[in-house]
């Protein structure tokens, strides 16, 4: 079995496209790797779906090509079973759980509401000491969504064996927020709000709804990424400096900026929302948003979000953060960009200091880049921006494999805790409040663009 006692992964919707897509490719690339553990777990795979056993094989062992190969892969695919499982159901849970060898790790590749039955269902059922329980977020619907959920698992195990699933968190280029953060003495001093004018996180994807109507339309940008993904990025580019990279240390250190931060003013001003209409992307027409199939129009779902808040401490008080994603946009742009303010007298003689210096932290793909003026060519004193870059490289495995290494070693580093997840939702809620009222309008843009003409005048 696992280091801590883990010697099933019991996958819960392992016919879905995410166990498919994700989480079992991590698996394969995390068993193909110099991975500590020195027995691989059992693999038990449960859903809907009548999957023979030649079926499941395949499925397996294709989704595990994905992501390596290995003795412990092998060993892993030859031993998987499935089961046809209503995992709503005591009786179906139960049997499944008893064809665990040693504690089960119970991973929930399920929509939240279908999740939140499966615990009901495991109330009943005396689960076996050490279970650990995954699940993906959005963790609830809603702030009180989320605190019903936080009660109703905390009933079945402790909090150190829950594990709130976002896998931004075990992605490489997140992760070397840390390294750059606090292996680089030229940082740490002028990190506050001292020197930094304003922080922004942006997610653009130029990728359109791409058969997600299912999940994103009842979601939409704002919950999909700002309210999960984003807050946890910004929680972990404004936290103190920790002693230890350790899971107490980290989390604590997290969950401190989330319960500062605030909206930077109203809702309404604080927050704008816009959704595609039909346009081109690389040469490929897409429909307006709201002629997606599966999407429901009147449900006015945004696909571009942004919010501003502001970190209220003594580091960061007064410092706009913005946080911004969107979809079906005509660049990529994924980044952390830090904006220091001007220096506070330039010589008199000195010319051309136009732009701020700047820290932009990549992610898809990682980069680090420092934005700084220098003497320009000819007159020395005419000065100009150049841009100090370096490309970072991708750490040895996807987001999902370093995910579910915690998972298996009993190690929540990388998993959200219950208070912060609560703190998302407070956060954001009485932005939807004020959406949901109408008191932001949703504005348009077309596919390929920049997003509505009205943000680009105001950036």
């Amino acid at each position: 079995m696992a280091s801590n006692g883990v010697g099933t992964l019991v996958v819960l919707g392992a016919d879905g496209d995410l166990a498919g897509r994700l989480l079992l490719p991590g698996l394969g690339a995390l068993l193909a790797s110099d991975w500590e553990s020195r027995t691989a777990p059992r693999l038990i795979g449960a859903g809907l779906s009548d999957l023979d056993e030649a079926a499941w094989r395949r499925r397996i062992r294709d989704a595990f090509a994905a992501g390596g190969a290995g003795e412990r892969v092998d060993e892993v695919a030859g031993r998987s079973t499935y089961r046809r499982t209503d995992v709503t159901s005591v009786e179906e849970l139960k049997a499944l759980l008893e064809q665990c060898d040693g504690a089960p790790a119970i991973y929930f590749a399920l929509p939240p509401a279908i999740t939140a039955r499966a615990c009901q269902a495991l109330r009943l059922i005396d689960l076996p000491e050490g279970t650990v329980l995954a699940m993906e977020k959005p963790f609830g619907t809603d702030l009180e969504g989320a605190r019903e959920l936080n009660a109703l698992v905390a009933t079945l195990v402790p909090e150190d064996q829950i594990f709130r699933i976002d896998h931004f968190l075990g992605r490489s280029d997140v992760l070397n927020i840390i390294g750059t953060r606090f292996a680089n003495r030229l940082l740490e001093p002028v990190w506050s709000n001292q020197h930094v004018e304003s922080i922004e996180i942006v997610y653009d994807e130029t990728l359109a709804l791409e058969g997600r109507a299912g999940y994103y339309d009842k979601a939409g940008a704002l919950v999909d990424m700002i309210q999960s993904h984003l807050l946890q990025i910004m929680a972990t580019l404004m936290m103190e400096p920790i002693s230890r990279v350790h899971e107490r240390d980290l989390r604590d250190a997290k969950a401190a900026v989330l319960r500062a931060t605030r909206l930077h003013g109203t809702p309404a001003q604080a927050s704008r929302r816009a959704r595609y209409t039909g346009g081109t992307i690389d040469g490929r027409e897409l429909p307006a948003y709201s002629r997606e199939e599966g999407v429901d129009a009147s449900r006015h779902t945004e696909t571009l979000a942004e919010i501003t808040v502001e970190v209220a401490s003594w580091r960061w008080a007064g410092v706009p953060v913005t946080l911004r994603s969107g979809k079906a946009l005509g660049t990529a742009r994924k980044e952390a960009v830090v904006t220091f303010k001007p220096a506070p007298h330039l010589p008199t003689g000195l010319k051309g200091k136009e732009t701020p210096d700047t820290i932009t932290i990549g992610f898809k793909p990682p980069r680090l880049a420092v934005h700084l003026d220098v003497s320009g060519a000819g007159d020395p004193f005419d000065l100009e921006d150049v841009v100090a870059q370096t490309d970072i490289p991708d750490g040895a495995l996807p987001a999902y494999g370093e995910v579910l290494g915690g998972v298996l070693e009993g190690d929540p580093m990388l998993a959200v805790r219950g208070d912060t997840a609560e703190e998302c939702w407070r956060i954001v809620e009485p932005v939807l409040e004020a959406w949901r009222a109408g008191d932001v309008p949703l504005e348009t843009y077309a596919a390929g663009s920049a997003g509505p003409r009205s943000w680009a005048k105001e950036q």
